[in-house]
């Protein structure tokens, strides 16, 4: 599992080492310059012309220890300072003096680098705050016109460590070489589409220098998977995994009720019931016999939906259900008499959007998964903000309503009252695709049928959902890719991580 942090925090990390631990900044530096000359040495030749750019501050004297590095090794190396040497840092005017002292060539003017074949950008780290403006935002501007490679140190200029804003401009990379942990900026767009590939290198920052445990949000890694998906004992039967109720469908709307309860079941539930309308039992019961099938016509029979949501550990309530009178009334009846832990999303999040005095009640433990659209009217907030500000919107929302909130983007974040949030880096944009999200939905009600805590099995699902996107991926492409390549692909990723 992953830390990731923001500039802040990374700043904080740095200053513990050196205070309390007693490292020298000097030694800090020197230790990510190797790791930037390491990366230059395993991706260009000594005939390739490395131009390094450096601003004020700590960032800048990252770039002139790599260029003293990089020069006495043999490489051409051209420094360029963007910065007056009255803005340097005590450490950039140490590496400064050194860089002269091994007399590394420095360029006057930006537009000698025009030939080199990569750029390196050391202009501003991840303390950048304020908007870039005057002759920083030229140079930064006259680099992004430059044909050769751009390799950002630790983030690209302009872009924030904290959110993956764009302050004003920023380089447009093609790499970046990043020290410790990743930072926000470096997963959120639309800072993720300046850095390009990220490599995340050590050098002797550790948990150690957290001033807070809970320092950062999370992210899962691969080893996460086994660690938390549920053991399954020898001797258990179907009742042992769950009982999964998947109020979904509207009519002749069969598809998400499909895609949700077959995933619950590749994920490991024992037993699913289907609770959707009459036109979709046939699609159902032959594309998925080993689902239980209650069905509704022209009004809901109370009883049978009362006995149902009784009989079910996880409800899963909103895929495809559509908006209907009837259909919102079924909405209303669930949320009205749901006893267990739900996962709520689609049509369910758009009626409790409408009636969001349901979310001030005590409840029962709760996974709602809106994407942007259903959070806008969640929170009668443009979709522009809530894209701008993801993080701090969800952590107060699932606050606020005691509620595990997982905001579907391109980058998902997972929120939980008063935990640590995830953020989510699997999955492509292969995966905006039609039933994506009740698959998603089915997973995390899967996993929680398996008896996980929705604050567990969200970030999980999400994680696992992500993963199995890349897999058909890999298989099909981006722009072909189905909602049923995700599923096909849920027993492998089980079968490798897990049985």
């Amino acid at each position: 599992m992953q830390h990731i942090l923001n500039g802040k925090e990374m700043h904080s990390c740095d200053e513990t080492l050196i205070r309390e631990f007693k490292v020298p900044s000097l030694v800090l530096m020197e230790k990510a310059a190797l790791r930037v000359y390491d990366y230059v040495l395993s991706h260009y030749t000594k005939e390739s012309i490395i131009g390094i750019v450096c601003g004020p501050g700590n960032n800048g004297a990252d770039g002139l220890a790599v260029g003293r590095l990089l020069f006495d090794d043999g490489y051409n190396v051209k420094l360029y300072l963007c910065c007056e040497k009255d803005k340097f840092s005590s450490d950039e005017k140490r590496q400064y003096e050194m860089a002269l002292s091994y007399e590394v060539p420095f360029c006057s003017d930006i537009l000698e680098l025009k030939t080199a074949d990569v750029i390196l950008d050391a202009i501003f780290g991840t303390g950048l705050s304020r908007e870039i403006d005057g002759h920083y935002k030229e140079v930064i501007t006259t680099i992004n016109e430059f044909s050769g490679d751009k390799i950002a140190i630790d983030i690209p200029s302009g872009v924030s460590a904290d959110d993956g804003k764009i302050l004003g401009c920023a380089i447009k990379c093609n790499a970046t070489v990043t020290f410790a942990y990743y930072k926000l900026g470096q997963l959120l767009y639309p800072g993720k589409s300046y850095c390009g590939s990220v490599e995340k290198y050590d050098i002797g920052i550790s948990k150690r220098s957290f001033s807070d445990k809970k320092m950062g949000v999370l992210a899962l890694d691969k080893e996460d998977i086994s660690k938390l998906y549920p053991k399954r004992e020898g001797d258990s039967h179907k009742g042992s995994f769950g009982k999964v109720l998947v109020v979904a469908g509207s009519k002749n709307m069969a598809g998400a009720a499909l895609f949700c309860a077959k995933s619950c079941y590749l994920m490991g539930a024992g037993l699913v019931k289907i609770y959707t309308e009459e036109s979709n039992r046939q699609i159902l019961q032959t594309s998925l016999p080993e689902a239980l099938l209650c069905t509704y016509e022209n009004r809901i029979n109370e009883d049978e939906l009362e006995s149902a949501l009784a009989w079910a550990d996880v409800v899963i309530l909103g895929p495809g259900l559509s908006e209907e009178t009837l259909q919102s009334k079924i909405a209303k009846f669930v949320l009205d008499h749901v006893g267990g832990p739900m996962v709520v999303d689609a049509d369910g999040l758009n009626y409790i959007s409408k009636h969001k005095n349901l979310l001030k009640r005590p409840h029962m433990e709760m996974v709602l998964t809106p994407h942007l659209g259903e959070m806008s009217r969640l929170i009668d907030e443009p979709v522009s903000y809530i894209k701008e500000n993801k993080l701090s919107v969800s952590e107060e929302f699932s606050i606020y309503n005691n509620v595990v909130l997982a905001l579907k983007d391109a980058v998902t974040i997972t929120a939980r009252p008063y935990l640590q949030s995830f953020i989510n880096m699997s999955g492509n944009n292969g995966m905006a695709t039609a039933g994506s999200g009740d698959v998603l939905s089915g997973m995390i009600g899967g996993l929680m049928a398996l008896g996980m805590k929705g604050e567990d099995a969200a970030p999980l699902g999400v994680y696992l959902h992500g993963l199995c996107g890349d897999a058909a991926a890999i298989k099909k492409g981006k722009a072909s890719l189905m909602a049923s390549d995700i599923l096909e692909e849920i027993p492998f990723l089980l079968k490798e991580f897990v049985l």
